[in-house]
């Protein structure tokens, strides 16, 4: 374990030359610098910001969705039966008619009735339009409120005027209490996302998004461990600038407002055009390739970081041709069509007696969990976020 733990913790990795662990560990009196054991705050503090999201949801977003006209709809429930229910839990959801023939002469029901009881059995399987919009609710509520916490903070800080600050110094740089909770709530709240994936919604994507929320964690984790911090907060910055105007639309869409939902959602793709196209590139990669090189000069972690950073313009790209998709035609047709996605991994089909109240491609079947992820059926970010 010694050996592999030297190995991992190289210092030509991690750090510039010349730089050692034992130079960041000992700072000045008052002077704090990151180490991997902060990374342990974390996880007290997303099992919080998940109990605080169930509390929030049921006791908030509950009313608001209430107050909007967003209620639990009430299905016709699928009549109890032993053999049935052991069928479809056990083996299909969907079954053929091979299947429905053998459970017709078990029973001595009609073909028709079997049908229906599998039907009525996968709609009220679903999660109801209300269950989908205290999500929404609460994503939108932490997005929103992160976005303007990270811009306040960042606003007093001299790389957010001038990127080049993001390199004078460096890794010598001083962990400051704001920079220091802006990130620990990040890390916090995609730590909280794993935890309820298990709990939330389950979409075709679920796996995908496992991974882009395991990836997003190892990006922030990665960063904050080599005093990548600065540079790291202005693409925290960036990338949850557009997600609470992607959960708003949901919110209108569930409300049944067709055109603030279009507005909404419209404005979110221009807005992730000019962060992902414009400021990402010209701005954060030009800091993180150009000025860091002249600066504090390539060693191996930075270039693994600018990789990353590469490969996520890459997928922005990937991911605004769906999101222009849905937006063009929005504005062609006067509404954002229906999410193409089904609430459970394998529920994909609609239901002949039921409305299709899912999230109408807003944001939902262009970034998954945040939206754009689950189109793209890739992960590397933020929605979300990185």
């Amino acid at each position: 374990m010694s050996a592999l733990s030297a190995w991992f913790w190289n210092e030509r990795f991690w750090l510039p030359h010349n730089v050692t662990w034992a130079d960041m560990a000992d700072p000045a009196p008052g002077v704090e610098y990151p180490k991997a054991r902060h990374l342990l705050t974390a996880f007290p503090l997303a099992l919080g910001i998940f109990a605080g999201r169930k509390l929030f949801e049921r006791f908030i977003a509950s009313t608001c969705a209430q107050r909007l006209h967003i209620r639990e709809s009430v299905g016709r429930r699928a009549q109890p039966n032993a053999v049935l229910e052991k069928v479809f839990t056990s083996i299909t959801k969907n079954p053929d008619s091979r299947h429905v023939d053998g459970l017709s002469k078990q029973l001595d029901w009609e073909v028709q009735k079997i049908q229906r009881w599998f039907r009525h059995r996968r709609i009220q399987e679903k999660a109801s339009t209300h269950t989908k919009s205290c999500e929404s609710m609460w994503r939108f509520t932490f997005y929103l409120v992160i976005f303007i916490y990270g811009f306040h903070f960042l606003w007093q800080c001299p790389w957010l005027w001038d990127t080049r600050h993001c390199w004078y110094g460096y890794p010598y740089q001083v962990m400051t209490p704001g920079l220091y909770h802006y990130y620990m709530i990040e890390l916090a709240f995609y730590w909280s996302l794993m935890f309820s994936q298990f709990t939330d919604i389950k979409r075709k994507d679920f796996r995908i998004m496992f991974i882009h929320h395991l990836a997003v964690v190892c990006l922030i984790s990665f960063s904050y461990v080599n005093n990548m911090t600065r540079v790291g907060s202005l693409v925290l910055l960036v990338h949850d600038s557009s997600d609470f105007l992607l959960e708003a639309a949901k919110l209108a869409n569930y409300a049944k407002y067709q055109r603030l939902c279009d507005f909404l959602f419209i404005t979110f793709s221009v807005l992730f055009f000019i962060t992902r196209f414009i400021i990402h590139p010209l701005w954060l990669l030009n800091s993180t390739l150009f000025e860091s090189w002249a600066i504090v000069g390539p060693y191996p972690s930075w270039w693994l970081f600018n990789f990353l950073l590469l490969v996520l313009q890459v997928l922005h790209i990937f991911w605004f041709y769906f999101i222009a998709h849905v937006a063009v035609k929005a504005m062609m047709h006067g509404k954002v069509i229906n999410d193409n996605r089904s609430d459970t991994e394998r529920g994909s089909e609609v239901e002949p007696d039921t409305s299709t109240e899912d999230l109408k491609t807003s944001p939902d079947s262009v970034k998954g969990e945040n939206g754009y992820y689950s189109a793209a059926k890739a992960s590397a970010q933020n929605h979300g976020s990185w």
